[in-house]
């Protein structure tokens, strides 16, 4: 049976786990519990009262948090011409098709990959090396677009995708402890305000379940619900 350190168990006294908190309140707890060595991240973990199993209740899209999400992300653009110099200009930091070659030599040095569409014919050929990696370019998530000069600012800028799972839970980050209790408020807000615009039509009852914020290694805190009802 697992049993948690006294580290975590001490964290764990900071809240009451029948509790359902406010989420500043939710935020403050886990900033303060938080005991690792290295600046942890903060997750969501959001139960959506949807069946993934059905096309019209998968839950998907793309948030930009306001505040950013504490990391840097290498972002490699694959485009040509005034495409390519346009994602330049925005900040990419790997730019041009010879790094298809790359790729498929074994080279995978980036975080994110943003396609222009004329350029998806070559690209799905490393469907089996980006695929499984959740690197691979999708239009929904807005990484294969023309527009590449906003793509690439706003995934510079804290723009992060999120997919409800096979369970019907929905997982992200949206910054690190070390952040202003309001930045991490700020993106909370931000996350919940974007699930709640993408519930399906086809979704019936109660939509958001359950919410709880966490550090990398602490305890999660319950958040009320009822403002998403």
């Amino acid at each position: 049976m697992h049993t948690h350190g006294k580290k975590y168990r001490k964290a764990s006294e900071s809240r009451v786990v029948e509790s359902n908190y406010q989420p500043k309140a939710a935020l403050e707890i886990i900033k303060q519990a938080a005991f690792a060595k290295f600046d942890e991240t903060v997750d969501v973990a959001i139960r959506l009262g949807v069946d993934p199993r059905h096309a019209d209740q998968v839950v998907r899209g793309t948030v930009v948090l306001p505040a950013g999400t504490g990391k840097t992300v290498r972002v490699l653009v694959i485009a040509v011409g005034d495409k390519a110099k346009e994602a330049e200009a925005a900040g990419a930091d790997f730019v041009g098709t010879e790094y298809i070659a790359k790729i498929k030599e074994g080279w995978l040095d980036f975080d994110i990959m943003i396609a222009t569409p004329d350029q998806m014919g070559q690209i799905g050929a490393l469907g089996r090396v980006l695929g499984p990696r959740g690197l691979m370019p999708n239009p929904k998530a807005g990484t294969v677009t023309f527009n590449i000069g906003q793509a690439v600012k706003e995934t510079k800028a804290g723009k992060i995708e999120f997919r409800v799972d096979k369970g019907g839970n929905v997982h992200a980050a949206i910054g690190k402890v070390s952040f202003a209790l309001e930045s991490l408020e700020t993106n909370f807000q931000a996350l919940m305000d974007t699930i709640v615009r993408s519930k399906p039509a086809a979704a019936k009852g109660v939509y958001v379940r359950t919410v709880a914020v966490s550090s990398t290694m602490g305890p999660g805190v319950r958040i009320d619900t009822t403002p998403y009802r």
